[in-house]
């Protein structure tokens, strides 16, 4: 087995990676902005619901529900045909991250002094004006260090999806031990994710350093 061969097949499960770990950032950001909302609400049960839903999720291993979204809805149900694998675990790891987002929002907004809000109604601003021209540059500085370490959890958290069998790169790598007698292309696939990784950290650095000007 050539290197060439082994990264072309390395270079197939990482499209996969790096598939899981985009869609799960593009869905799970937004989302998890909402849930904090919905955290944050004066209305009592809908706090109580969501944050009891955000305690479960981060209380329980990814995998396990990896494994629950892929299998439960056939068990659970008869003639219920289940998700995909892939959508199992996209599913599964939007949720997951979704949650973990949530906490990190609410945390961002609710260290804003009170007196931000009071200067902007000073000031005869909306509530919604208030929010996305005072608040939200803020809640961004203070949520970018927590965030970039989610993010870049999310990049190794992807090898979870080779326990329903979906070929990531961990998973092709793995492959050529029982094939092929070869455990380097497992070491060689762990570069992937240190480039992968440092790439993200160098980005992280560069927004905050763009958001320095904010004394927060």
């Amino acid at each position: 087995m050539t290197f060439t061969a082994v990264t072309l097949k390395l270079l197939e499960g990482f499209e996969t990676t790096f598939l899981i770990f985009i869609i799960t950032l593009v869905a799970a950001i937004p989302l998890g902005l909402i849930i904090s909302f919905g955290s944050m609400s004066r209305f009592r049960p809908l706090s109580w619901l969501t944050r009891t839903l955000v305690w479960i999720i981060r209380g329980t291993p990814l995998m396990l529900q990896v494994i629950i979204v892929f299998y439960g809805p056939g068990l659970i149900w008869d003639n219920v045909r289940g998700l995909t694998r892939m959508s199992s675990v996209l599913v599964a790891f939007i949720i997951n991250y979704a949650a973990y987002f949530s906490e990190i929002f609410r945390g961002g907004i609710e260290g804003i002094p009170r007196g931000q809000y009071e200067a902007g109604q000073v000031l005869g601003m909306t509530k919604r004006q208030i929010f996305f021209r005072i608040i939200l540059l803020q809640v961004i500085k203070r949520i970018v260090p927590p965030m970039s370490n989610e993010i870049i959890t999310l990049v190794k958290d992807t090898s979870l999806a080779r326990v329903i069998a979906v070929r990531e790169i961990i998973m092709e790598a793995e492959s050529f031990i029982s094939t092929y007698a070869l455990i380097w292309p497992l070491f060689y696939s762990g570069a992937f994710f240190l480039i992968f990784c440092g790439v993200l950290t160098i980005l992280f650095q560069f927004i905050e350093q763009r958001l320095s000007y904010f004394r927060v």
